[in-house]
């Protein structure tokens, strides 16, 4: 346990930003899920606008996200030509 005050309000303020960022990247998941599952327009640019703001915040890496966008808008591609 850590001694000095700020130390522990670090500590307070990591427990917090865990709990966020868990419950934002389970939301990108189900956003991502639901667009590979029933890929339309609008799940497809729900899930971008997900996967954009994650990597935005830091909650997935920039690469990663650009990598799961580009692989919907290929299966959207494929589904609607």
């Amino acid at each position: 346990m850590p001694k000095l005050k700020s130390s522990k309000k670090k500590m307070r303020q990591t427990r917090t930003h865990t709990v966020l960022n868990r419950a934002q990247r389970s939301a990108i998941k189900t956003a991502v899920k639901k667009a590979r599952s029933t890929p339309t327009a609008e799940t497809v640019k729900a899930a971008t606008r997900a996967l954009d703001r994650g990597a935005t915040k830091g909650q997935i890496h920039p690469n990663a996200a650009a990598r799961k966008k580009s692989r919907l808008a290929r299966l959207l591609a494929k589904q609607q030509g």
